[in-house]
């Protein structure tokens, strides 16, 4: 039952994350082993998505329902395929230097064999998968976009 929980403290906004993570068409564009995506419903308060992993000579699909808390949260909800569950969330929160965004996956597939061959590269693999949201939104939104800074009072006005 693989399990894994990160923070990351990105220069980016918490809204743009929360976009990147949102668009569940978008992931065999930048996602490693995300081969195939395709959004059944959305709406904007949730979607529905079957996705495609593939990995070596595994490949497997599996549908799930994603709760969207725009900007705060991306919560995913199994529904069938390979898992015995899942547990998927993203959560965004404004930092001073951007966005904290903590990362958290728990699961377990049904079959002992993919099972066994996740078990190997299964922290590298997350590492790597969110990473990959990293470099998006470098693409996307530039390598250093900082959210807008407070504006700065007005100096007072000199008496004579």
């Amino acid at each position: 039952m693989p399990t894994h929980a990160e923070r990351k403290i990105v220069p980016y906004r918490p809204e743009q994350l929360f976009d990147l993570v949102a668009d569940v068409g978008k992931y065999p564009q930048f996602l490693p082993w995300c081969v195939g995506a395709r959004v059944r419903s959305a709406s904007e308060h949730d979607l529905v998505a079957d996705l495609t992993i593939g990995f070596g000579p595994f490949r497997e699909s599996f549908s799930s329902r994603v709760a969207l808390d725009r900007p705060r949260q991306v919560r995913v909800r199994y529904e069938n395929g390979p898992f015995r569950y899942l547990n998927n969330q993203w959560s965004f929160a404004p930092h001073p230097r951007g966005c904290a965004v903590d990362f958290f996956v728990d699961f377990e597939f049904r079959s002992r064999l993919l099972q066994a061959a996740i078990g190997v590269v299964f922290n590298e693999a997350v590492r790597r998968m969110v990473n990959a949201f990293v470099k998006r939104a470098s693409d996307i939104y530039g390598p250093a976009a900082q959210p807008a800074a407070p504006a700065a009072p007005a100096p007072a006005a000199a008496k004579t």
